[in-house]
């Protein structure tokens, strides 16, 4: 009895390590057959990446970039936000390739409904997002294309480039910390934040509104509407500035900075950032002999 337990344990044992040594062997040849070999390129191209994975890129982070740069064998079409031009010329030396100079670009708030400018006229108690908020009222200013107030794209943002202003509420971009990843741009329901060029010395133009209703009822909900009146646009030798919808629009490709424009917007709806004090014009006094 003995003997026959242990030939049928012997019996198992070896048909078990065959049965094993067959399983492996196949996966062997499947692993030989299915194997991917991966360009050791690509892990050169990920450690001069900020590792961010942010986004910004337009891909699934900074792995994914690398792949798709090493297999493009060009870098025409990409870029990296955090990084900025300086990290793309990096790759293009290590890769070999020519990276040409990208425009530094910056996330910019169009919308100056502050409660201030725009008081509130409900009290708004629901869940607060914006996601949610937007798809319930206009917002307690009343301006249905205005801010919510409620800080989405803050939380959005990875590199504490933005903070909610509680005196304004609204969200403020802070120059030297942002990437330009254009993770609020994508948070924001109401799309009030665009991505600009980052202009010489930090210098911008725009028009700080998308209200699209007509002027007498954009003013009605925030003082500082656009009302689409064409002053700017007359004013502009430039063509940089349309007009459409109700609503004037700078072009920051044509537009020379030249800040002829925001005195003569009968709202103050055009912001001009970090540009130096305009002297104010002394009028002379009339003499009499």
């Amino acid at each position: 009895m003995n003997e026959l337990f242990n030939e049928i344990t012997v019996l198992s044992v070896v048909s078990l390590g065959a049965i094993g040594g067959v399983a492996a062997i196949v996966l062997f040849l499947v692993a030989q057959k299915f194997k991917v070999i991966e360009d050791p390129r690509i892990d050169e191209v990920e450690e001069l990446l900020p590792g961010a994975n942010c986004g910004g890129c337009g891909l699934a982070g900074c792995r994914a970039l690398a792949e798709a740069i090493v297999k493009a064998e060009s870098l025409d079409g990409f870029s990296c936000p955090p990084g900025g031009s300086e990290v793309m010329q990096d790759i293009g030396k290590a890769m070999g390739w020519e990276a040409g100079e990208s425009t530094p670009m910056i996330a910019v708030l169009r919308c100056n409904g502050s409660r201030e400018f725009a008081p509130p006229k409900v009290k708004y108690e629901g869940a607060m997002t914006c996601a949610f908020a937007h798809n319930l009222f206009a917002g307690e200013g009343g301006c249905p294309f205005g801010c919510l107030g409620c800080g989405d794209c803050v939380e959005a943002c990875d590199f504490d480039a933005m903070y909610m202003d509680k005196n304004t509420n609204l969200p403020v971009i802070l120059d030297d910390k942002c990437v330009a990843c254009q993770a609020c741009v994508k948070e924001c329901p109401r799309n009030i934040i665009e991505m600009r060029k980052k202009g010489k010395k930090n210098r911008r133009i725009f028009v700080s509104c998308i209200n699209e209703e007509k002027g007498g009822v954009a003013r009605k909900s925030c003082k500082v509407a656009c009302i689409g009146c064409g002053k700017c646009l007359k004013e502009c030798k430039f063509d940089a500035i349309t007009l459409e919808n109700n609503l004037a629009y700078i072009d920051y490709e044509k537009c020379t900075l030249c800040r002829k424009c925001p005195p003569v917007c009968p709202t103050n709806a055009i912001h001009e950032l970090n540009f130096p004090v305009r002297k104010k014009k002394v009028e002379k006094e009339a003499t009499t002999e």
